[in-house]
């Protein structure tokens, strides 16, 4: 596995941990619904990007693009649900229109995946 993959991977499971720290802390506090949403985004993607990966690791898929996909999704796992987070654990944003673009950089994300299983990996048909 490449370093970027270990990089990617890394940031996957800390995704994983960060989503389960959000929603014990939905639990208890204030800002449930923005930090419970946070929190859901990123356990519904950590998996997504472990999976995303695996599959460039091994080659199944486009490495490059499979990579971008998995960073898109980081990026905008970062601003999305770090936006919401920052809001409603200390009241203020990350910057202005970061959910937004984290959204946006989400579906991109999965766009690029969707294209990353079409695009021919060579010595694969």
């Amino acid at each position: 596995m490449t370093l970027p993959d270990r990089i990617l991977m890394a940031l996957g499971a800390l995704a994983g941990l960060l989503g389960v720290a959000a929603s014990a802390r939905a639990a208890h506090g204030a800002g449930a619904d923005s930090l419970k949403t946070a929190a859901q985004f990123l356990l519904f993607h950590a998996p997504a990007l472990l999976g995303l990966v695996a599959l460039a690791a091994t080659g199944a898929t486009h490495r490059l693009l499979t990579r971008l996909a998995a960073a898109a999704l980081v990026v905008g796992l970062a601003l999305f649900s770090g936006d919401l987070a920052l809001r409603a654990l200390h009241g203020t944003p990350l910057f202005a229109m970061a959910a937004p673009t984290g959204g946006v950089l989400l579906m991109g994300g999965w766009l690029l995946a969707a294209v990353a299983a079409f695009v021919p990996v060579r010595g694969r048909s």
